[in-house]
């Protein structure tokens, strides 16, 4: 082995014992009993860490291209990561999707499968939990002190999701009731404290600004960006997105306007599943049967990855993926949540594409499974590459289209008002929110208004292609205003994505084979958006 791949699989190894609640999300096996030290110690060791490695990193001697590449991915990983704690970005931050108490909620989640659950190591995570509040209350109440709090509209959520949380551990298994009782207990009372004790000092204004906003797209994208320039091609995006979507709606519904074709959609029983229990078979059915048709025609799909598990968690979590353990003792798994008794299919194909094949499946699956030329911090580093990840996510729904796999002018409306339509607003939004711009004249939307909260809720439910309503555009707008810059990789990602592509087309002419494409980006594994574009620019000439 090499001294990068070395260094690069000594920092994964250390990265999973001082987080396992990360090494749960990046499949990492061999801390499944543990959690992560939420603790000012905790974020000091990871600090410490991340210091330490990038030290090593700029002694290591680089002796090919795949070496020169693997120190640039860990590298531009390790920057970012310092900065982020130099700015005080890290410690003390809560969100309403992915920090602290929502990452210990999916460290029991993944454990939960049922008859394969592995006791022991459920019972050492559930017992934990209260240790790991503890820690983190420290955490937040030193961030107080400091005048570091999150914004009241994300403390407020956290404490609600710490109350679910604790509602969803009373379905598990009677067996572990003393270890979920003491765990209920830790979280109610957590919830209470973020409530009572820390919800007083947080800031009602949610914008970030433009110099935390810039760090933190950075962070996701692995890409600086002209911010303002980004803003304006959202809207142009909408705009040519919506133009489209009214040419489907003529198929559908002719002659009726695109809001009344998109209530029809809802409102049709035939684009109603009659309860969860149908809405997860047809999902699994969806999924498998994509699998199958790629295979060995447009991708090579390896044996383990023909499989992938569809689960409907019983609260609102989100809709997820998560890659298979990297000992394939857990397979690749989406999590897709429903508000409704009867939920709506007629957007659901695109989602499956994005989170299962070709989408995170296929691309996050073959990261685990190339030993061959990926060490293991490039094949379990996908959750801390998210434009890379999503933007592929995005394109695969794309992509699908392209390859004439919506068999409904309704599935066809899906991939482009639920997924298309709806990251374009999340660039306009996410940004115009925290940058604090102004609406531009002439879009028929509050013309020359700041963005609000307000505004951006009822921007999101009239332009997410009538998906959720009023609840889901409130929780849309609350991710976007506590992660700053994770909403917009999705679209910013995909514009790469496709760039890369034309690119390589235009170099290569009649020599260009979109499978060969594909591979060739796959197989180079997770990396930020410039990396990954000056890459495919070497390899593909």
């Amino acid at each position: 082995m090499n001294p990068v791949d070395e260094l690069s699989d000594r920092y994964v190894g250390r990265l999973a014992a001082t987080d396992p609640c990360l090494a749960a999300m990046m499949g990492i096996a061999g801390h499944d009993g543990a959690l992560t030290d939420y603790g000012p110690d905790g974020f000091a060791a990871r600090h410490e860490l991340a210091e330490r490695t990038l030290t090593e990193l700029t002694a290591v001697p680089l002796g090919s291209d795949a070496q020169r590449r693997a120190a640039a991915v860990l590298r531009d990983r390790l920057e970012i990561e310092l900065a982020r704690f130099a700015a005080g970005y890290v410690e003390a931050d809560l969100n309403t999707i992915d920090s602290p108490p929502q990452r210990l909620r999916q460290a029991i989640e993944v454990l939960d499968q049922g008859e394969r659950t592995v006791e022991a190591d459920m019972r050492s995570r559930l017992a934990g939990i209260p240790e790991a509040l503890a820690g983190l209350r420290a955490t937040l109440e030193r961030g107080r002190q400091q005048g570091r709090v999150s914004a009241v509209r994300q403390v407020v959520n956290c404490a609600r999701q710490s109350k679910e949380f604790a509602d969803y551990l009373d379905t598990l298994p009677g067996h572990f009731r003393a270890e979920t009782e003491r765990a209920g207990a830790a979280l109610l009372e957590f919830a209470a404290y973020l409530t009572e004790g820390l919800a007083p000092y947080a800031p009602a204004r949610d914008a970030v600004g433009s110099e935390r906003y810039a760090l933190e797209a950075r962070n996701f994208l692995g890409s600086e960006i002209d911010l303002v320039e980004t803003y304006d091609w959202g809207w142009r995006e909408l705009a040519r997105l919506e133009s489209e979507m009214r040419a489907v709606g003529a198929h559908i519904r002719p002659g009726e306007p695109l809001p009344a074709v998109l209530a029809a959609l809802d409102a049709d029983p035939a684009h109603r599943a009659s309860g969860v229990d149908q809405f997860r078979g047809w999902i699994q059915e969806l999924a498998d049967r994509a699998i199958a048709d790629l295979d060995g025609v447009h991708f090579d799909i390896p044996e383990p990855l023909r499989r992938l598990e569809c689960r409907v968690p019983g609260s609102n979590t989100g809709i997820y993926y998560l890659a298979p353990a990297e000992d394939l003792s857990r397979p690749g798994i989406v999590w897709y949540s429903v508000t409704e008794e009867q939920p709506a299919t007629w957007s659901v194909p695109s989602v499956m594409f994005h989170e299962g094949a070709p989408g995170h499946h296929l691309q996050l699956g073959l990261n685990v499974l190339n030993t061959r030329t990926l060490n293991r911090f490039q094949r379990l580093s996908a959750e801390l590459h998210v434009g890379h990840s999503e933007g592929w996510g995005l394109y695969a729904e794309r992509l699908m289209d392209e390859l004439g796999c919506y068999e409904l002018p309704a599935h066809r409306m899906g991939m482009l008002a639920g997924g298309q339509q709806l990251r374009a607003v999340r660039v306009i939004v996410d940004i115009g929110l925290h940058l604090e711009l102004s609406i531009p004249h002439g879009v028929g939307f509050h013309d020359g208004e700041p963005w609000t909260p307000e505004l951006a809720v009822e921007f999101v439910r009239d332009r997410s292609g009538s998906i959720g309503g009023e609840e889901f555009a409130r929780f849309q707008v609350d991710r976007y205003l506590g992660l700053p810059g994770q909403a917009i990789a999705y679209k910013v990602g995909e514009r790469s994505w496709l760039a890369a592509r034309a690119a390589a087309q235009s170099r290569q002419g009649a020599r260009f084979d979109l499978r060969t494409f594909h591979k060739t980006a796959l197989d180079l594994g997770p990396m930020g958006l410039d990396l990954l574009t000056t890459e495919l620019a070497r390899l593909l000439t």
